[in-house]
């Protein structure tokens, strides 16, 4: 199977036009179309679906996606083992993690990585664990940085363990206190963060049973953060998130405590390209424990 028909079905799919997969292949529209048309001749099926708006998968052809991404992300592997062996540092690794994590812990790893190897291209996409778990799971994403739930369908290498405190304005009857009662939550204006699509609060308020009234909720935590500083409300985040945000709130440990573990979720780092390899291997030793 050429792996140049398999590129020009993904690129077209993931595009949704013929014109724009030729773009990204350097290849000429007529070319990624011939192309194409080889591999639904070869698979003996109709892959995409054609109109004047651009293409987009039949059922056959959603069914072949992850497989054709595992074959490309094998060639890769191939192509950057072989480039290793001649002493040659090349790939790229596609990361998906939280926000907060892509603000306050990758930068320092990836600017020390592009130090060490300048060949490695990183690409670097975010989102809500389920936006990042589904990028993972269709291989759209080598690695990622979340929290840890079950079922983990990853392999999963922990790095910290960060606490879950109460975001209060500075007149709030609480904010002087050392610990925020959990329950105290159902007597609040309570901002959901994420428009409620934060698993790690949604958990939280799940597993301690918490009837909450939210009052607002928010795409951003930055957003819920300015919402609560006017006295419009509390809410519940993990520290990381809060950090660096220069807001006039007051921010303390709930109790009973509450963490969220956070770490690394791969398919398998032993099947994982050399570069992804090394990026996992950098990210560990400089986060493992982090504060």
């Amino acid at each position: 199977m050429e792996t140049a028909r398999c590129k020009a079905f993904l690129y077209a799919a993931e595009t949704g036009s013929i014109t724009k997969a030729a773009e990204e292949l350097s290849y000429t529209p007529s070319g990624v179309s011939q192309l194409i048309q080889a591999f639904e001749n070869e698979i003996g099926a109709q892959l995409l679906h054609r109109d004047k708006r651009g293409v987009t998968l039949t059922e056959e052809g959603k069914r072949f996606i992850p497989v054709v991404r595992e074959l490309l992300n094998n060639e890769a592997a191939i192509e950057q083992l072989s480039a290793e062996i001649r002493g040659l540092t090349v790939g790229t690794v596609n990361i998906a993690a939280y926000s907060s994590i892509a603000t306050h812990w990758l930068p320092a790893v990836i600017k020390e990585f592009q130090k060490q190897y300048p060949g490695i291209e990183i690409r670097l996409h975010e989102g809500v664990r389920q936006e990042v778990e589904e990028l993972l799971a269709a291989k759209k994403a080598d690695l990622a940085f979340m929290s840890y739930k079950e079922p983990m369908n990853f392999e999963w290498i922990p790095l910290a363990e960060d606490p879950m405190l109460a975001v209060l304005c500075k007149s709030h009857p609480m904010a002087k206190r050392k610990k925020y009662p959990l329950k105290r939550c159902e007597e609040e204006s309570f901002i959901m963060p994420a428009m409620g699509m934060d698993e790690d609060v949604t958990n939280m308020i799940r597993e301690n049973g918490l009837n909450l009234e939210v009052a607002f909720q928010t795409h951003e935590n930055f957003s819920a953060i300015a919402m609560i500083e006017q006295g419009l409300g509390m809410s519940i985040m993990n520290q990381l998130i809060t950090d660096r945000l220069d807001y006039d709130v007051v921010k303390i440990p709930v109790d009973p405590p509450q963490h969220i573990a956070l770490g690394i979720a791969i398919s398998s780092l032993k099947n994982a390209t050399p570069a992804v390899r090394k990026f996992v291997g950098m990210a560990t030793e400089m986060l493992s424990n982090k504060d």
